[in-house]
């Protein structure tokens, strides 16, 4: 069995106004839809707010959203790329994970 590629991404809630939203929790959400999608169970994305004690270190220039694949960060600040962290996803999976993903995407395009 493959060990997963753990994406985290750190956000925290954001006050507008008298309402808190927690749009990065949401775009998570779609984010880890969009790969689990493509890499199944290959891969797992997890959403952890700022202020969770399971919150992981962070670097100290570091900005929201923060992005990491297998503990490394990917990206600080800005938007959620989609197709940013699928390549970093590629980039961690095994070799041969990787081919048979875009084996069956090629089919099954």
């Amino acid at each position: 069995m493959v060990t997963p590629v753990r994406v985290v991404i750190v956000g925290a809630p954001v006050a507008c106004g008298p309402e808190v939203k927690d749009t990065w929790r949401e775009l998570s959400a779609w984010v880890g839809d969009q790969l689990r999608s493509r890499f199944g169970e290959a891969v797992v994305v997890e959403y952890v707010d700022l202020l969770d004690p399971a919150c992981p270190s962070l670097p100290a220039d570091a900005a929201l959203p923060l992005v990491l694949v297998d503990d490394q960060v990917l990206s600080s600040g800005g938007k959620l790329s989609v197709p940013v962290i699928r390549r970093a996803v590629e980039s961690h999976l095994a070799p041969s994970v990787a081919v048979e993903e875009r084996a069956g995407s090629a089919q099954a395009g």
